[in-house]
């Protein structure tokens, strides 16, 4: 306790500096805290909206997620609804599981008949009422509210296209999509572009009507996808909305369908398939202990499907890919903050050692131990790098407080839709712990060196130091 006292009374002797430290200190702890809080906003965020789009879990055939984007229907799973059954009936997933909802993706060419237009679509099949209630998942309490599902309530022949398709299929405008401009061709180029007896009779055509619509307005396109042996098929959607989705690629080709339909376009009147069942958890610690009970029960119920289990993450690199690259830019950033305090906390106590050179003479003279000097100093450097982080978490704590009030937005990777831009320190329990303690310890190192090097001067030496 006297070593303590005696230490503080050392800091004091020096305000200006001790205080320069005491700020630099303060500000580093707290600009790690603010990115860190940045940081787990990204990381909860996107957690949550990959969840409420996928789920924790997909029971798969093994072989889908390398091999399946050219044809998924090959890699169906029959019997889906058993399983489905299965999963929600038993007594340990039970109480995990919110969500246990079939899906169905397939490939085909979407057309606009009437303005002679098409393109290919990933179309995927959903049971809109369980599609709805995974949205409301929201285990980290954003300030999220579960966007609206426009499939949820849609005709059976309802379906959303990726504002990308709209624009394709010249739709934008029955589906009053914004910043949607028609392409630019020339009468001249579309006439080059023709042969002369062709061009001839266009040039006497009446313009295309618009695209076909229901007796409520919503424009039509038709559909054509093959079954798994090669039999095509055709089926007439309703198109409800155009939404963006987060991906250029993805916005482009997006289709989403009702479920019955999508198996009857692709399976005819043969038995109905998936090619994926999705469970959604309760929370996503519960994941690792569902899928050793999901794996088990699959031995059980469908010992003849090669199926596999994936979660989350594995399904979606670029989630993690995105975590990671955060990691590491925080673990650069406390590198570099720790530097400069490595070096801030270390001028100071080199300056002190300095300024003391005869009063640590004096005092080895009355008989303090190398070892005493040293803890002198040392306790020195820690009281100012507890003072400082501790300042500094304080201050983040009350920025981040404030911040979240404005009601900041940003537009995560990956997604269209806005979400708030929030700053979350506050419960981030290990950040602030491993944040504060990391920074006490380089600042009680820092000062090491230079309790080290005055513990060691010679006592006539240092009583004669002028």
């Amino acid at each position: 306790m006297i070593d303590l006292l005696l230490a503080v009374r050392n800091l004091l002797r020096n305000r200006r500096r001790s205080l320069a430290t005491f700020i630099a200190l303060a500000i580093g702890a707290a600009a790690i805290l603010l990115f860190g809080g940045y940081r787990k906003n990204i990381e909860y965020t996107m957690h949550t909206a990959y969840v409420r789009g996928g789920g924790h879990l997909q029971i798969q055939h093994r072989d889908l997620f390398l091999y399946g984007s050219g044809n998924p229907t090959r890699y169906s799973i029959a019997d889906y609804q058993r399983i489905v059954d299965t999963i929600r009936a038993d007594p340990e997933l039970g109480p995990m599981v919110t969500v246990v909802t079939p899906t169905l993706q397939f490939g085909g060419i979407a057309s606009n008949f009437s303005a002679g237009v098409s393109r290919t679509v990933l179309g995927t099949g959903v049971i809109a009422a369980d599609q709805k209630r995974m949205r409301d998942w929201n285990e980290f309490d954003l300030r999220l509210e579960a966007p609206p599902f426009a499939l949820a309530g849609a005709p059976a022949d309802g379906a959303l296209v990726g504002q990308g398709v709209a624009r394709v299929l010249m739709l934008c405008e029955a589906l009053a999509v914004a910043d949607c401009p028609r392409p630019e061709v020339t009468e001249q180029a579309e006439q080059e572009a023709l042969p002369d007896d062709i061009a001839a009779l266009a040039a006497g055509e009446a313009p295309a009507a618009g695209p076909a619509k229901t007796a409520g307005g919503a424009p039509r396109i038709e559909v054509l996808a093959t079954s798994p042996g090669g039999a095509p098929n055709v089926v007439s959607l309703q198109v409800v909305r155009a939404e963006l989705q987060g991906f250029k690629e993805l916005d482009e080709v997006y289709l989403l369908l009702q479920l019955p339909q999508a198996q009857r376009l692709v399976y005819g009147r043969e038995a109905p398939k998936a090619t994926a069942i999705t469970v959604q958890l309760q929370h996503s610690g519960q994941i690792e202990a569902a899928r050793t009970r999901l794996q088990a029960l699959l031995a059980e119920t469908a010992p003849k499907q090669p199926l596999a289990v994936l979660d989350f993450r594995e399904l979606n690199p670029f989630f993690v890919q995105t975590v990671q690259m955060f990691d590491t830019i925080f673990g650069f950033i406390f590198v570099l903050i720790g530097s400069i305090v490595l070096f801030t906390v270390g001028n100071t106590m080199s300056t002190a050692v300095m300024e003391r050179t005869v009063e640590i003479g004096t005092i080895r003279a009355l008989g303090l131990k190398q070892r005493g000097v040293q803890r002198m100093f040392v306790l020195e450097g820690m009281i100012l790098g507890v003072a400082g982080t501790l300042a500094g978490a304080a201050f983040a704590l009350a920025s981040s407080a404030l911040i979240n009030q404005l009601g900041l937005t940003w537009v995560p990777p990956g997604s269209g839709e806005a979400l708030p831009l929030l700053l979350r320190v506050w419960g981030e329990t290990t950040t602030i712990v491993g944040t504060t303690a990391g920074l006490i310890l380089i600042a009680a190192g820092s000062a090491w060196w230079p309790a080290r090097r005055a513990s060691r001067l010679v006592i006539v030496d240092a009583l004669r130091h002028a």
